[in-house]
């Protein structure tokens, strides 16, 4: 690891100032990907902002048809939340099923989504769900936060501060994770609204994306059996030595069905 500033501040204000009079500051949530890079020393920071010390950005809230979580609220927090069960039950089921106990303790939503790796969990639900990303600066809708591999709409000296997910009708989340990492080989994400259905799609590319094609077949007819034997376009997906585009594509049909499956039968 190489040396740096340790700063703890307060308030978001001060920790955007920091970030914006530094360039090669970072900041700190849960820092299960950002610590290990640092000790690997395959990353170098001047600065690094722990944003630990802020109060406020660790609730869980529930008001009519919206449900508001904040940036530095672990995975366990979420997966046993009795609010996010009761309102984003397949929210709660993706968060319980990321890494092991000691990152669903330490890692935090916020951290997950503006790191925004292309396995990472929670960008299939965001995206799906179509959450509104609470920022230092502004709201951004899922759609335009998401850029790409590890690329987000986040300025340098902008954090995530919150989300807000409207309530769908039913949801669920499954994925085939890597047995080491628990990284989503594919993960797919389903939510069902009043008028349409929304599907997200993590692991199987180079950054989340919407699986319209599945959204319009369960817009007719909500049932596994609608979306039985689909599989993804494989021309653009990942190949790596954990699994072949061919496999993705195929995968990803199976979690769509298991998805949709889990979410029929807890629909309200």
């Amino acid at each position: 690891m190489y040396d740096f500033v340790y700063r703890r501040p307060t308030q978001v204000s001060e920790a955007s100032r920091i970030l914006a009079g530094d360039p090669d500051a970072k900041a700190l949530a849960g820092g299960m990907t950002l610590l290990p890079s640092l000790k690997q020393r395959l990353m170098r920071v001047t600065t690094l902002v722990d944003l630990g010390g802020i109060a406020g950005l660790r609730e869980i809230t529930a008001t009519p048809g919206v449900l508001k979580i904040g940036a530095l609220t672990p995975h366990d927090e979420v997966a046993r939340s009795s609010i996010v069960r009761a309102a984003i039950p397949g929210l709660a089921t993706l968060a319980g099923l990321i890494g092991d106990a000691q990152v669903r303790n330490r890692g935090t939503i916020g951290g997950s989504v503006a790191n925004n790796d292309p396995a990472a969990d929670y960008p299939s639900a965001v995206l799906a769900l179509d959450a509104t990303i609470i920022t230092s600066k502004r709201s951004i809708r899922a759609a335009d936060f998401f850029l790409g591999l590890f690329a987000t709409a986040l300025d340098a000296d902008e954090l995530i501060v919150g989300f807000e997910f409207p309530l769908p009708r039913a949801s669920a989340y499954a994925k085939l994770p890597n047995p080491a990492s628990r990284y989503a080989t594919v993960g797919v994400f389903v939510a069902r609204f009043a008028n349409h259905c929304s599907v997200g799609v993590t692991g199987a590319a180079g950054g989340v994306f919407r699986w319209t094609e599945a959204e319009d077949r369960l817009g007719s007819y909500f049932d596994p059996q609608s979306v039985a034997g689909m599989a993804l376009e494989r021309d653009d997906l990942n190949a790596d030595i954990h699994a072949s585009a061919e496999y993705r594509a195929h995968v990803a049909g199976t979690m769509l069905k298991r998805a949709v499956a889990s979410a029929a039968a807890g629909a309200i």
